[in-house]
């Protein structure tokens, strides 16, 4: 039922966006940058590069946490549970197999399922905890967020509706996330006070 509806989107809303970008953004600087700022989010390692670093310092370990939760709790609900059970394919193998359209890709086809986008998930996910902790630190991870979304759009390895439901969930979970740091963080200190008294 999700699948057919996603399907039916892809034909009246995704593609023509992903067609739209590709006739009228598409440009040589893009084509070079692009490639590069979905590296940011591949496999969620320079977030996860960013929890560890967050949690190695005492200032920020509760941020760090906050991330680590998230960056968890994403994997689970994107890669271990929605792209297996809804199964929907990437949108230049649905234009192939649908109306014959072979893409040019600029980076390599993937051979995974689509929805949602494991790269916004997590992007989003991090940038969200950095925000509600450090805006310093959280107003250019959003930004950064918002340009991976992008490139995995400008590069046709996932619909529209992949990124826009990946960055609900994103920022979904790390207020979930966010909530269950703190509350570890707190009951840790309440443990510490008590055995001091």
């Amino acid at each position: 039922m999700i699948l057919n509806l996603l399907n039916a989107l892809a034909v009246s809303f995704d593609l023509p966006i992903l067609d739209w970008i590709q006739a009228h953004l598409q440009c040589g600087l893009l084509d070079i940058l692009m490639p590069i700022i979905t590296l940011f989010g591949e496999d969620g390692i320079f977030w996860i590069a960013c929890a560890v670093l967050l949690l190695i310092l005492k200032k920020h370990r509760k941020t760090g946490l906050a991330m680590a939760f998230a960056l968890i709790m994403g994997l689970v609900v994107c890669n271990m549970t929605l792209k297996p059970l809804i199964g929907r394919i990437r949108p230049y193998d649905f234009q192939a197999q649908n109306y014959g359209i072979t893409i040019k890709l600029l980076v390599d086809g993937l051979h995974d399922y689509s929805f949602p986008s494991g790269h916004t998930i997590a992007s989003f996910e991090a940038a969200t905890v950095l925000l509600l902790n450090n805006k310093k630190l959280g107003i250019p991870a959003m930004i950064l967020a918002c340009l991976i979304a992008f490139s995995r759009l400008y590069l046709y390895v996932h619909y529209p509706t992949d990124v826009l439901v990946s960055i609900v969930l994103g920022i979904g979970i790390a207020f979930l996330a966010n909530w269950l740091a703190g509350l570890c963080f707190r009951k840790f200190k309440k443990g510490k006070f008590e055995k001091k008294a």
